[in-house]
Formats: structure tokens, sequence, C-alpha cells
């Protein structure tokens, strides 16, 4: 996010510099020089720009990415906030970036089965993510086939919404993958599976997951519908 973007959002709204300047917490002086480019947008006047001046969360700020070992309600609160149905109820929650939460899904050893089928959904609702950061710390983690398989239901999801423009999009990151596709085999978000289990999803799981070698029997059929 930057300082010009933060006025164009402003001045969308038709709010002098004082009006916004209150609701964010901070001088109008202050504002001033951020606009103008004198200051940095903090992270957390960022946070507050997205929810005040309706700028997208794609445009918050990405750091360096660290594992931060997430717990299941971090993730549906953040998908909530995002605007995914089914965690509707968590919607008031800060606002996290799509791709950094994406990319600390796809990182966590064990993810709640709900948490997991909502991951397709943060490409199509936000296919304009920053997928250069986002593909450049899953492959240094060897989460590129994870993500790989993810944005690939994505794809299918906008297909059947005959959304071309977000299908093609999607499906040009899922090639790019190919050439750094991992031959180890993996799970999706689901490393306590037991021995049993693995031998069934071996078994049983769809012909994309088997091509990225992860052990899943997720697919576009078992995903929440009401997102569609």
């Amino acid at each position: 996010m930057t300082g010009h973007g933060l006025k164009a959002a402003r001045m969308a709204l038709s709010w002098t510099q004082n009006d916004a300047a209150e609701k964010l917490g901070v001088t109008q002086a202050y504002l001033s020089m951020v606009e103008r480019g004198t200051r940095p947008v903090s992270r957390d006047i960022a946070a507050k720009a997205v929810d005040i001046l309706n700028i997208p969360a794609t445009a918050l700020p990405l750091e360096p990415y660290w594992n931060r070992d997430r717990d299941t309600e971090f993730f549906q609160r953040a998908l909530g906030s995002l605007g995914y149905s089914g965690f509707a109820y968590f919607r008031r929650s800060a606002k996290v970036n799509p791709a950094e939460l994406l990319m600390e899904a796809l990182d966590s050893e064990n993810l709640d089965s709900r948490v997991v089928e909502a991951l397709p959904w943060l490409p199509v609702a936000y296919p304009e993510m920053d997928w250069a950061w986002l593909t450049f710390n899953a492959k240094v983690r060897d989460r590129q086939n994870r993500l790989a398989y993810v944005t690939l239901l994505a794809s299918e999801i906008a297909d059947k919404r005959a959304d071309s423009t977000t299908r093609h999009a999607l499906f040009k990151t899922v090639h790019a993958l190919e050439r750094s596709r991992l031959a180890a085999e993996d799970t999706l978000c689901r490393q306590s599976a037991t021995l049993a289990e693995r031998n069934w999803l071996r078994t049983h799981r769809p012909a994309a997951a088997k091509h990225w070698n992860l052990l899943t029997d997720l697919c576009v059929e078992n995903l929440d519908r009401a997102w569609w």
C-alpha cells in the first residue's frame, strides 16, 4: 500500500484529509506526509485503511515470511474477515493479506478440514494477490505442490463460474509451478494422517492430486458450493 493509493481511496469517497485522518486515528499533518510519500504507510494505518477506505486486502504490506504456527481459530477468523461465507460470523476480525494467509495455511502441518476446504476460495476471491511473493515463499518451504493443487482447484471453480479471465490467470500459476513440482509425497496439511488413512488416500485421491504427489481426496465436488 502506498501513500498515493491511500489518497486515491480517500478521494474516491470524497473525503477530506481531516475526515480520513480522524477515522484513521492520525493527525491531518501526518496523513498529508503519508500521502505525499515522505512517511511510510505503517501496518497499523494500512490495516485500518482496508476497512475504513475500502482498500482491497491484497494491498496490505507483505513482510518476509516466517512460520507462525497458527491455530484453527486464526484461520477461521482470517477467512471470515476476508469474506468467506463459511466463517462469516468472524467477519469483524482484522483483515490479513490473502497471499500471506494462504501461505501460512499451506505451511501448516495439520489444518482443520473446514479450513482446508476453504483454501481454494482465496485465489478465486483474490486472483490479484501477490503471486510472485507467494510462489517464492512456497518454493522456499517446499510447499509448491500444495500451492499448485489448491490453485488448480480454484481455477476449476472459476471455470464453473464462467470466469475465463480468472481461470486463465490461475492456471498460468499452476503451469509455472509444474517446473518445480516435488517428487516427494506429501499431504494437504494433514501430516497426522495414520498409515491406514494414507494408504486409503493413495488409492482414492483424484488424478490431479496424484500428479502433484499429494495424499488428499479434496476435489471440486466436495467443496462448499455456497461460494461457487
